[in-house]
């Protein structure tokens, strides 16, 4: 075989073989696009119940009278009985803070056809703000005792509500997106055995919002806290 045919024979056998790779990387190509455009979009859920860690617990009290120096008097007084009250039952008194009185002078309002037999009305309030949340639902419960001392507590202000908080989420957030995460893989799990196929790599991935919130109504010191995670995977064959 001359060097002319030779050269023609393995030129043909390099074509082939292009040729046959060429083939094989479009077969590849077309798979892979076919592959990305198929994806499953799935939710994982987490939810834990946890109690609060804070409580702030407003303690408020009123006086009515006409004569401002004997009010602020019986205010001071009010504000001692309560005082030793709370440091009896375990508050320190770093966890308590007073509130400047609150004065309305009824015969200010001009406008007003309302007959009160007092001009002044002053409302007193003294917060306590502790992590002892179980302590402080007792001493709620207990604060009935201060009628003994003649001091009677407001309840059901809407302006002075207890409030509970959770304040160590970070704590347990890595634990909860990781719960979430595999809720969800779990669920595209199903979905891809359903389908006769498998998952791949994500495609996009959502952490979501933490909510914290009462459990419910009658037990607002012990709070839902939730995460939601979005995550879109690719599918195989």
């Amino acid at each position: 075989m001359d060097r002319s045919k030779l050269y023609i024979f393995l030129l043909g056998i390099f074509i082939s073989i292009g040729l046959i790779i060429l083939g094989l990387e479009i077969r590849y190509g077309l798979t892979h696009i076919k592959n990305s455009n198929r994806t499953v979009s799935v939710r994982g859920l987490c939810e834990r119940e946890v109690n609060a860690n804070k409580v702030t617990w407003p303690i408020v009290s009123k006086e009515v009278g006409n004569d401002l120096p004997t009010i602020y008097n019986n205010v001071e007084n009010t504000n001692r009985m309560i005082l030793q009250f709370l440091k009896n039952n375990g508050i320190e008194e770093s966890e308590i803070s007073i509130n400047p009185p609150l004065v309305i002078d009824l015969q200010a309002d001009r406008y007003s056809y309302n007959q009160n037999p007092y001009r002044y009305n002053v409302t007193n309030v003294m917060v306590v703000t502790s992590s002892k949340v179980e302590k402080v639902n007792e001493l709620i419960k207990k604060q009935t005792q201060l009628l003994k001392e003649g001091i009677a507590i407001v309840a059901g202000d809407y302006q002075y509500q207890t409030i509970y908080e959770y304040t160590d989420l970070n704590t347990i957030k890595p634990a909860m997106i990781a719960e979430a995460t595999k809720n969800a893989r779990e669920a595209a799990d199903k979905f891809a055995e359903d389908s006769g196929s498998k998952v791949g790599r994500i495609q996009t991935a959502s952490q979501g919002q933490f909510s914290i919130e009462d459990r419910d109504q009658y037990t607002p010191y012990i709070k839902k806290i939730r995460v939601v995670s979005s995550i879109i995977y690719y599918l195989e064959e």
